[in-house]
């Protein structure tokens, strides 16, 4: 289903680190000794191929343009002082995240307006350099509502920080596990998926330059009260291919592992295909609400890419859902969606589609499954 003809699906070794650890994959010697000891039939196999079908639909551009709804809070200008009063001297009780950057904590500006701010962790203050400066020179260009919003940053010999938007609910992962006492329905998820598709296409296709996000995952992606999805922490960004002949650029591998996509890992070449590697991988985790890696479940569950597509390719596609998913989905709807799951995560980027057609796709889909409902 909404495949090329004569697409592979790769079932590529996934490294067990997941939430907000990122890694340069080059340098991790596990990984390349267990992608090099596997073999070329596991992964391709030319027997798991999936019918192809017009993945084109009308397009939507309105959904791709600027942000109809910016943020109401202009770009700040904070003292390093006016940052500590906030924080409370950046007290433990304020922090709302950890990541390979640093800590993240919620702050109150004077008017009651809620912000987050980022503090990087000193002991990485030289490694990071050039992470806070690619963040903020991305950030300051980027206007969508789909994308978390840059607000601010300060930067001198004791500290780095960047300021953004507050993005109240969490991150998609933490809904995914439970953590917020309810579970997301499949109309939620669905929109978030949307949603996360159109803050890409965004940065590849409208941004003044393309810009490849490179470490697209699920606590990567915030959640306002309303459930809808802003694509956050950019540290790992690059801008892409900006001449008419130029088809990727060559840079050192980072990103999260079991994200990231395998020609990448094994050429050093970048591309904006290298994100809709990430996002299949990511797509697949909403509907499921399983890890790229599950280390605790049996081999043949272990790798979540592969055990979905093996369910796929015998006919059980309702069994890829997410087990506490109590709505009746119609399976045509579940082929199509897990079918375009799939096609992202061809091995080569040449199979995979661009972003703004999976963000068509997933329109249509919604369309199909609103008819499903009864709501239109």
């Amino acid at each position: 289903m909404l495949a090329t003809p004569g697409m592979f699906l790769v079932f590529t070794f996934i490294c067990p680190c997941f939430g907000s650890k990122r890694t340069d994959i080059s340098e991790d010697p596990v990984l390349a000794r267990d992608m090099n000891s596997m073999d070329s039939s596991e992964l391709r196999s030319s027997s798991d191929r999936i019918p192809g079908t017009p993945l084109r639909v009308p397009p939507s551009p309105s959904r791709f343009s600027l942000s109809q709804q910016p943020t109401a809070i202009g770009p700040l200008h904070l003292s390093i002082n006016q940052i500590i009063k906030i924080t409370h001297n950046f007290s433990p009780a304020k922090v709302i995240g950890d990541g390979g950057f640093g800590t993240v904590y919620k702050a109150d500006l004077p008017d009651g307006r809620p912000i987050a701010i980022k503090r990087a962790k000193k002991e990485h203050f030289a490694a990071l350099h050039e992470e806070f400066r690619n963040e903020v020179a991305l950030l300051t260009k980027i206007e969508h509502r789909n994308l978390v919003k840059l607000l601010g940053y300060v930067e001198n010999k004791s500290e780095r920080i960047i300021i953004t938007e507050y993005v109240p609910n969490g991150t998609l992962r933490e809904h995914l596990d439970g953590q917020h006492g309810r579970i997301l329905d499949f109309s939620q998820r669905l929109e978030i998926a949307i949603d996360v598709a159109h803050g890409l296409t965004y940065l590849h296709l409208y941004a003044e330059k393309p810009i490849i996000h490179r470490d697209v995952k699920s606590s990567n992606i915030l959640l306002t009260d309303n459930f809808r999805a802003k694509v956050a922490d950019f540290g790992f960004a690059r801008t892409g291919p900006t001449e008419a002949d130029q088809t990727h650029i060559e840079t050192n591998v980072k990103g999260t592992a079991g994200y990231v996509d395998p020609e990448y890992l094994r050429t050093n070449h970048l591309t904006i295909k290298s994100d809709v590697f990430s996002f299949g991988i990511l797509l697949l985790e909403i509907l499921s609400a399983r890890r790229p890696v599950e280390l605790k479940r049996s081999l043949a569950e272990r790798i979540t890419v592969r055990w979905a597509f093996n369910k796929y390719n015998t006919g059980q596609v309702r069994d890829i859902l997410d087990p506490l998913l109590q709505e009746v989905v119609h399976e045509e709807i579940l082929k199509k969606i897990f079918g375009l799951a799939f096609l992202c995560t061809a091995p080569t980027r040449g199979d995979r589609p661009e972003m703004k057609e999976v963000g068509e796709q997933l329109w249509k889909i919604r369309m199909d499954y609103l008819r499903s409902r009864g709501r239109l």
